[in-house]
């Protein structure tokens, strides 16, 4: 308010509202950034938004607050996608066409109501979904994003939750669809996130509905339990009405009809483009610009490459560890072979789950003891693990202070890690009140900020949206290049591993029974021997490169199957 030049010249720009905040005067506003500059909290944004947008306002969240433009259509018979960054309005728009929310089309004065809604989309397709949503014709079913909160919420076993729902008669064909009936009889607590996320869907599967919304269904599932899914959910697709919000592009490519791409900046507004058929709509993605509404939102495209096996790693070797062997009482057994991690290196691990990935990494950094062999190493070791459990009390702030020290204001850091990551406006916000998105973010740049040899990350990608997990990769890349370090880096998805992987290190074997691990492998050929096991074929699109899964049995499918090129690297 004293610094605003509007309110300088006797003019009300920025003045106290009735709940003790500042309200800005939009229409007063010169747009001059001196607030932004002013404010200690990094909590004002100032963007000119086109004035065509204007008409398509669905819903603000109060004065000065969250703007949703637009909203997706469902259609019977087809799985519809969204697909845009956290933050910017994909639960809204959810929450809107599952009836949790009337929208207010931006007239804060009066009550929502849904007459008003129908008018608004008069001689539209979502007129009459809106009419039969405001009558109870409509009943929705919805996935949650954070299945980890289940057993914070319900106690119990498997079968109990699953047998209240409306629908339990073909429980026993969803929960063998989905693989759970090994686990009908666990405890929700012993599940673990793959396990979670399968209960899950089952649960929104099992309610009576006639539209189903599933939030970020892949996260903690491998590449065959995603496709099963994506399977699973076609076949709910064509009698249901079926919508997605997925970040890994593998799964969405191979699941999606057709997507709305979203774009918009975080916790400030949010767009819904028209929608595109599903490789039309990743490839504009991953290019950054919408060429039918002039609207450029990413700096530089996202560029994949078809790389050449290398024939020798140049760089030195890091660490040399001997084979592993690790035997549980429960019955789980694990044996690793030796293997070499080189300067500079990045080596991707994939395999199914609940065959060992996650041991293997805690027997490096010394977690777990092995049963057979040593590691005996002098070597500096960062470790983000699957499972994020923060017990700090604190702001972020104080969290990057109390682990990395000075490293924390390093020049490097600002600029190869926070900005990348978009930790800066997380720093006063409690780590107890970060949502999973966030808490990953900030664990992995803790992990890359300490000075280390190597560095292991296990399942990095989760919960982070598409865009946020191009930054991961492009950081990943920049730390190892610039301190001549090596990272081992656990992930299921496809699109990140391409991005980052020199190497593949491949675990087979069967869940929680035995496991077993061969490589680090070239990219391409660990990729073929993964990709081979899991009888999954990968091609390269012609326009953007990006990897895409071939559809089971179709001509590329064969060919490449019977080539033994699984993966087109």
């Amino acid at each position: 308010m004293k610094y605003c030049p509007v309110n300088r010249t006797g003019a009300e720009c920025v003045e106290m509202g009735k709940k003790g905040k500042p309200i800005i005067s939009e229409k007063l506003c010169v747009g001059c950034g001196i607030c932004i500059h002013k404010c200690p909290f990094d909590a004002i944004r100032i963007i000119g938004l086109a004035d065509e947008l204007e008409s398509d306002l669905v819903h603000q969240f109060g004065v000065n607050g969250f703007r949703l433009f637009r909203l997706p259509t469902p259609t019977k018979g087809k799985v519809l996608g969204l697909l845009g960054p956290n933050g910017i309005g994909k639960t809204t728009a959810i929450n809107i066409l599952a009836g949790q929310l009337i929208p207010n089309l931006g007239d804060l004065e009066s009550e929502p109501a849904w007459e008003k809604v129908i008018d608004y989309f008069a001689g539209k397709e979502l007129q009459l979904y809106f009419e039969k949503l405001s009558k109870l014709q409509i009943v929705s079913s919805m996935k949650p994003q954070y299945v980890d909160m289940i057993p914070k919420h319900h106690k119990g076993k498997v079968y109990e939750l699953l047998a209240k729902l409306p629908k339990s008669e073909i429980l026993e064909e969803v929960t063998k669809e989905l693989e759970l009936t090994h686990v009908l009889n666990s405890k929700l607590k012993e599940l673990s996130g793959g396990e979670l996320q399968r209960l899950a869907i089952g649960a929104a599967m099992l309610k009576e509905a006639d539209i189903y919304f599933f939030d970020e269904p892949s996260s903690y599932l491998d590449i065959y339990q995603r496709l099963n899914i994506a399977k699973v959910l076609h076949k709910l697709a064509l009698e249901k009405q079926v919508v997605i919000i997925e970040h890994d592009l593998a799964i969405l490519d191979f699941l999606a009809d057709n997507v709305h791409i979203m774009y918009g900046t975080e916790a400030a507004y949010g767009v819904i483009a028209y929608p595109r058929a599903v490789r039309t709509a990743i490839n504009t993605y991953l290019s950054g610009f919408l060429k039918e509404e002039n609207i450029r939102f990413r700096d530089k495209p996202v560029v994949f490459e078809a790389r050449p096996p290398k024939e020798q790693w140049s760089g030195g070797i890091l660490l040399n560890y001997p084979p592993l062997e690790k035997r549980f009482d429960g019955g789980f057994s694990l044996e690793t072979r030796g293997g070499k991690l080189h300067e500079g290196e990045v080596v991707g691990v994939v395999g199914p789950n609940g065959c060992g990935k996650s041991t293997f990494v805690k027997m490096l950094v010394g977690e777990v003891k092995p049963t057979e062999g040593n590691i005996s190493t002098n070597l500096r070791l960062s470790y983000k693990p699957q499972y994020i459990d923060v017990d700090f009390d604190g702001t972020v702030q104080e969290m990057f202070w109390s682990d990395v020290g000075e490293a924390f204001e390093s020049q490097f850091f600002l600029s190869e890690i926070e900005r990348p990551l978009e930790v800066q406006p997380l720093y006063n916000k409690n780590v107890q009140n970060l949502s999973g998105g966030e808490h990953q973010r900030v664990s992995i740049a803790i992990a890359l900020s300490r000075e280390a040899d190597i560095y292991l990350l296990d399942e990095p990608s989760a919960y982070l949206d598409s865009n946020q997990r191009m930054n991961v990769a492009k950081t990943l890349r920049r730390v190892m290049e610039k301190g001549e370090t090596s990272a081992l880096v656990v992930d299921h998805d496809i699109y990140f591993l391409d991005l980052i992987s020199d190497s593949i290190l491949v675990f087979e074997g069967e869940g929680a029974r035995y496991g077993s691990s061969s490589g680090p492998y070239d990219l391409r050929t660990g990729m073929n021997k993964f990709l081979k096991n899991v009888d999954i074929t990968f091609r390269r699109d012609t326009d953007s490169m990006r990897p895409r899964i071939n559809k089971s049995d179709s001509r590329l499918d064969r060919e490449q199957k019977a080539s033994g090129e699984y993966y087109y690297g």
